[in-house]
């Protein structure tokens, strides 16, 4: 099982009065790993998979321990730990190599933005979330 990693940087906005990244910018952090997850990393040079649109269905986060600015990116790890015929659970750690901040998940469905509804995960979808599957959720 493959893991998606991507390196978020922190900006300066991202904290609260408290010195720390709000509960909200980690929302904003998950969003940059899906969308490099499912946009940057679609199978395929001029593939449709994942251009038509999705929409995000679901969000459960579970908030470990409070991250404080600095210069230094935090990674975001993500992977798929349910595939069904028309959406996908993706959870994620953002961490650093030894310390969680975060463990979340959030159900994602494909969008056709023509037709204005759901529409369906393709073969090839599937073929690529499933090297990303491993049952285990991030959010106990």
């Amino acid at each position: 099982m493959a893991r998606h990693i991507y390196s978020c940087p922190l900006r300066w906005s991202d904290m609260d009065a408290f010195g720390h990244v709000n509960n909200v910018v980690f929302l904003r952090y998950l969003e940059e790993a899906r969308i490099d997850f499912m946009f940057r990393l679609a199978p395929g040079d001029g593939s449709p998979s994942f251009s038509g649109g999705s929409v995000v269905a679901r969000h459960e986060i579970d908030y470990v321990r409070p991250l404080v600015h600095r210069h230094a990116p935090v990674t975001v790890e993500s992977w798929v730990t349910k595939i069904a015929a028309a959406s996908l659970t993706i959870a994620y750690e953002i961490k650093d190599p030894e310390q969680v901040y975060v463990r979340a998940s959030t159900v994602v469905v494909p969008y056709d933005l023509a037709a204005e509804r759901p529409r369906r995960i393709t073969a090839e979808e599937k073929l690529f979330l499933q090297e990303y599957l491993d049952q285990e959720p991030a959010v106990a």
